[in-house]
């Protein structure tokens, strides 16, 4: 009989796509997994993966078998949570992914606030961008997230937080220079987050695109990594303004906003629509919400 050991195991190799790294996911040895993945094999009386090489390539029917598989994981984890719900107060884990451009500025005093709060919450964070956030959410390796909004996908509640503006970050020499227009900031040598990180598509959708066709723009890892370079004179750079008092305290940089409508952000948490914890998210929200107006 298929058990929810062989499923877990399933997923975790069709997820990985290696049984060395799916086994050191799930806690076991290699040959342990193989051995699983060949019992779930005999019982299904058909092949789900090919093996050979270093990765594994699923077959047809494993790929239809590992949608469904992850069907089931997240109902049988949703029944766990129903009955954890059952027993008062939410407590427990609480697997919660923050994009980088939040993480650092919004999480420390989130911390502390849930923990007064709501101390019987484990509370596992994880920084990563938006689409691998959304890809662990519906895949139920993530309970909730705290993005940027709109992200679109009807399977998950968006609930917004706070907007923020962004604000523009030049050298010390500029600072009493006129504040430039979108047209003006797009033809600057305009410093930005790199591929995959959805503050850059904002940014750019309020500047336009000439100084990316000129070559003109220059790509960074983080926003630290931004500030500092335009401390040096390298260009100028938009900033997110929670992240201002921290990555601006020890570069010598003019910070100013920009004219109206000037860029800006929401901020929102999203969770599965299935999720029985759908109140208490909304608690949680509330309080990132009350954190965030606070502190920015």
């Amino acid at each position: 009989m298929i058990s929810m050991k062989h499923l877990r195991y399933f997923e975790a190799l069709a997820r990985h796509g290696h049984f060395g790294r799916a086994a050191e996911d799930c806690a076991i040895s290699q040959p342990a997994l193989s051995l699983q993945i060949k019992e779930l094999e005999d019982l299904l009386g058909a092949l789900l993966v090919e093996r050979g090489g270093r990765h594994v390539r699923l077959t047809s029917l494993g790929e239809a078998f590992a949608v469904r598989a992850r069907e089931i994981l997240r109902s049988v984890d949703e029944l766990a949570d129903l009955a954890r719900l059952s027993r008062g107060p939410f407590t427990g884990r609480l697997r919660l992914g923050v994009i980088p451009t939040i993480a650092p500025y919004l999480l420390p005093a989130f911390v502390k606030a849930l923990a007064e709060r709501h101390p019987g919450v484990d509370l596992r964070p994880r920084e990563a961008m938006t689409r691998t956030l959304i890809a662990d959410l519906l895949d139920g390796r993530l309970d909730a997230a705290i993005l940027a909004l709109p992200i679109s996908e009807p399977s998950l509640v968006e609930h917004p937080l706070f907007s923020e503006e962004f604000l523009l970050v030049r050298p010390i020499a500029a600072a009493d220079d006129p504040v430039p227009t979108a047209g003006a900031l797009s033809e600057m040598r305009l410093m930005l987050l790199e591929e995959g990180h959805c503050f850059r598509d904002q940014a750019i959708a309020y500047c336009g695109t000439p100084s990316i066709r000129s070559g003109g723009l220059i790509e960074g890892s983080s926003l630290a990594t931004l500030v500092q370079l335009v401390a040096v004179g390298i260009g100028v750079t938009l900033v997110p303004e929670m992240a201002v008092p921290i990555e601006t305290r020890s570069a010598p940089v003019s910070v100013v906003r920009l004219g109206e409508p000037g860029p800006t952000r929401t901020i929102g948490m999203i969770w599965r629509r299935t999720t029985p914890f759908a109140d208490q998210f909304v608690a949680i929200a509330d309080l990132a919400r009350s954190v965030g107006e606070r502190t920015y």
